[in-house]
Parts: C-alpha cells; sequence; structure tokens
C-alpha cells in the first residue's frame, strides 16, 4: 500500500435495494473496521482523481501482450499502455478508475464487444498505476453473469483495489464501501442506468446497483450513517458518443445533489467527454470519456478523455470542493497504444486538437466561470 494511503478497505460495495425499480429503505449499515491508521488526526483537505471508462477492446490486449514480451512481465502487461498518466493518478490522494468490462478467468477464454471478458491482469496494472478503488456498475457489469461478477471482484480484491457498484452477496451489497483517506472517511458508490437488456436473477437484486434516484440517495444516506464524511457517486449513464448531456443526466444531478448525502458525481458510459458543471454548490463530470479503449472504428472523441481532479477541504459547515479542475487525456493509436495525459506529454498536432475540442466540451455548461481549470491553462 502506498504511504498517501491512510487505511485498509474498511467496507464493499453499495446499498443492497439499488436495483429496485422503486424507492426501498436502506438496510442498517453493517459496523465498518477501523484500520490501525485511521485514528491518526485527519488532514484538512484531499485530493480526488477520477477517469473514464477502462473498456478492454481485444486490440487493448493484443498490445499488452506485446508489452509483456518487451518487459517480461507474464502474457499481458497493460502497465506500459497506463503509464503515462501513473503521475497524475499516484499523486492523488484517492484515485478512482471505472472498470466497465469483467474479468475473465486466468487464461481465458477472453472477448470483446459485445460480451466483454478481459483479461485479469488489467486489475494489476490499475492498481500499479496509483488507482485506489474502482466503480464496477456499468451497462456490461452483467455480460459474464454471475460468475464474472466474482471473478472480477476476486481479481481486484486479490490486486489490492476497493470496488462497488456489483456484489457477491446481499451483506457484501448491503455495506458501505468507505476508505480512510488520511484520516477522513470517504465514501463511493456505484450505479449504472441498465445491464443491455440483460436481466438481475431472480432473488438476486444485489448483484448490479441500477440507477433509481431514490436508491442511490438511500445508498449515500447509508454510507454517512456508517461514519463517511464525504460521498462520491460514479454514475454509468447517459448516450453513447454523444457530448451533449440528457435530460436524465441533469434532472438525477439536481436532484442527487440537492441531497446533503452526496458531495460529487463522477459519470461515465458515452466514451465521449461531456460536460462539468456545479450545481448546488456541488460538482458534476456528466462523463469522463474513455479512459483506455480501442473501438474498431475509432471517431477521434473515443480517444479524448478527461481526468476529474477535485480538492476537498474542510470548512465551518463540512467538507467542500475549493479546488476543481480537468486533465485532458488522449489514447495513442500509432505506433503503440497509449495513455498520455495532454498536459504533461510532448506537444503534437493530434494532442492540441484534443486539448481544443476536450476544453470546448467541458466547459459548454459554464463551468469555468465557476471555477473549474486545467492545468497550463
Amino acid at each position: 500500500m502506498r504511504s498517501r494511503r491512510a487505511g485498509f478497505l474498511l467496507a464493499v460495495a453499495a446499498l443492497a435495494t439499488a436495483c429496485s425499480s422503486a424507492p426501498a429503505e436502506p438496510a442498517a449499515p453493517s459496523p465498518a473496521p477501523v484500520s490501525p491508521s485511521s485514528s491518526a488526526a485527519a488532514q484538512d483537505s484531499f485530493t480526488v482523481v477520477a477517469t473514464g471508462d477502462v473498456l478492454i477492446h481485444p486490440a487493448l490486449t493484443d498490445q499488452a501482450k506485446s508489452d509483456a514480451k518487451q518487459t517480461g512481465k507474464g502474457e499481458f502487461d497493460y502497465r506500459p499502455l497506463l503509464a503515462g498518466v501513473k503521475p497524475l493518478i499516484s499523486g492523488a490522494d484517492l484515485a478512482i478508475c471505472h472498470l466497465e468490462t469483467p474479468l475473465a478467468p486466468e487464461g481465458g477464454p477472453y472477448s470483446g464487444y459485445p460480451s466483454f471478458s478481459a483479461p485479469p491482469e488489467i486489475a494489476d496494472a490499475i492498481k500499479d498505476t496509483g488507482y485506489d478503488t474502482c466503480s464496477t456498475a456499468s451497462n456490461h457489469t452483467l455480460d459474464q453473469g454471475e460468475a464474472g461478477i466474482k471473478r472480477t471482484l476476486d481479481k481486484l480484491d486479490a490486486a489490492g483495489l476497493d470496488h462497488t457498484g456489483s456484489a457477491r452477496s446481499a451483506k457484501e451489497a448491503a455495506t458501505p464501501l468507505i476508505m480512510d483517506v488520511h484520516g477522513v472517511k470517504v465514501a463511493q458508490i456505484s450505479f449504472a442506468f441498465g445491464f443491455n437488456g440483460i436481466e438481475v436473477p431472480a432473488g438476486k437484486p444485489w448483484l448490479a446497483n441500477r440507477i433509481v434516484v431514490d436508491d442511490v440517495i438511500a445508498a449515500a444516506k447509508a454510507a454517512k450513517k456508517a461514519g463517511a464524511e464525504v460521498v462520491i457517486a460514479s454514475l454509468h449513464w447517459g448516450l453513447e458518443y454523444q457530448h451533449e448531456i440528457t435530460a436524465d443526466q441533469r434532472d438525477q444531478a439536481k436532484k442527487l445533489l440537492a441531497d446533503a448525502s452526496i458531495d460529487l458525481i463522477v459519470g461515465h458510459h458515452a466514451h465521449v467527454v461531456q460536460p462539468f458543471e456545479e450545481i448546488n454548490g456541488k460538482w458534476v463530470a456528466y462523463g469522463l470519456g474513455n479512459s483506455v479503449a480501442k473501438h474498431d472504428e475509432p471517431r477521434g472523441s473515443t480517444e479524448e478523455g478527461a481526468a476529474a481532479r477535485f480538492r476537498f477541504t474542510h470548512t465551518a459547515s463540512g467538507w467542500k470542493v475549493d479546488k476543481a479542475e480537468y486533465v485532458p487525456t488522449l489514447i495513442q493509436l500509432a505506433p503503440q497504444l497509449r495513455l498520455l495525459d495532454l498536459t504533461t506529454s510532448a506537444p503534437t498536432l493530434r494532442g492540441a486538437e484534443a486539448l481544443k475540442a476536450t476544453d470546448e466540451v467541458v466547459l459548454s455548461r459554464g463551468a469555468g466561470k465557476d471555477g473549474l481549470t486545467r492545468p497550463g491553462q
């Protein structure tokens, strides 16, 4: 564990009622165990970095196989793919990834769209890059059924990554994920709009969390009741390949951020960058685009992403974001697939185009006037 992490896993997953189609009262949260380091005095500020979809298409696995031959690290090595953002990710006090695809057994079989099953080595690379936790509720969560969910969460546990959004049992689903970040208890919850028409198995609504506003709020309140001081909601929503947010996204964000239990929303699914916005004095990053992906037909916009970086500071009225930033990223397609931090990588014409496009989208709802910036502006 990196020294910047102040605590171990305190609890796992989100609320069991999340897949219900109607609001439900939250189950009583299980007591969260306290790690030995959690008694340290809390800092008065901490930073959170969240990034977009980790979408493991076959081309990324081919690249990881080629890289493994060079590094000598197993059959697949995704670390070189992610190395360009490692300083950004590892420099955060809490780093959040969105693992969209379920993981396969060791040795496969592996598959891409429309039913993903990715090599489990991606989890090791996510951890090595500096991430602390992953949201796992997406439209692909149920691609490999209950067995795929179990494999994925077992591997994340083995890699030392926290996770929320899917669960292996009702008890796990009902226990809020609360992490100790330099003495501050921070919770993450994760929900998706649906599962590509795959029905959650009867009697097991806790397998994956579906977005119902009242259920999201109930999960956040359960986390606060269990001791969380800050709650971050990871939401898989919106329309694919569309920069503009939907009316549902806007409406849901307003309702969620009007509740005192939710402090920040980070969004996924569109595979392109969507705007940031401040609502009720809180931030929503509607869509962070792809972190890593290689679509059969790259659109340019599908290679552009944005990392969201927020600094929370303790005030008389509680924890508030006092610094909001976005960091544009780009998936380099040739000569090798690589993820670049455009604020630190060598300038290129493609990079300049991506910066301009990301700036326009992210700031399109007036976030710049509310204080959102990017490094280097």
